[in-house]
């Protein structure tokens, strides 16, 4: 891969495309559970991100809302993936999106210049509230705007797949 951007060259990518966000940094997580202590300072709907690839290497970047339960076993047909999906590797994550575990974000996809990963948003984030991702790092977290993030996307080349996200029947984790 290129030079991956850094999170300050995102940031200033977002101010030169006049897209208006909001950073607020904190201590590094990993987890969304452990986003629980500095949400209440941040508005909007927070995120948890997926990097998947199915059976033929086909590769998918999904955001949805934090606290989401999806279905594994069945997103493959939502996503018309060949197979089931699993986690893409440290070494294929750090190579197309260039960043690490605990910092993958739907900014992450400005750094696929060869455009072989599918951005896929969960519907549930559509809803005008702003949105909260990591800026290619998980010690800050930006907020900006659906319409913005959707722009956003757009310049990078990527055409997001915003669809329903299969939910796990009852009493399976997602």
């Amino acid at each position: 891969m290129n030079n991956p951007l850094t999170p300050d060259e995102l940031c200033t990518r977002l101010s030169e495309s006049g897209i208006a966000f909001q950073r607020t940094d904190h201590p590094a997580v990993f987890t969304v559970a452990e986003t629980a202590p500095h949400r209440d300072a941040m508005v909007g709907h927070h995120t948890k991100n997926l990097f998947l690839k199915d059976k033929k290497g086909r590769l998918f970047l999904v955001s949805a809302e934090a606290h989401a339960r999806i279905d594994l076993k069945r997103l493959h047909e939502t996503l018309g993936a060949s197979g089931r999906l699993s986690f893409g590797s440290v070494e294929l994550l750090q190579e197309k999106l260039g960043v690490t575990p605990g910092s993958v974000t739907a900014f992450a996809i400005v750094n696929d210049r060869d455009q072989t990963v599918t951005m896929v948003l969960d519907a549930n984030l559509m809803t005008g509230e702003d949105l909260n991702f990591h800026p290619l790092i998980n010690t800050a977290t930006l907020r900006i705007g659906r319409d913005d993030l959707l722009a956003f996307l757009r310049g990078t080349g990527h055409e997001p797949l915003i669809v329903d996200l299969p939910v796990p029947p009852d009493g399976q984790n997602g």
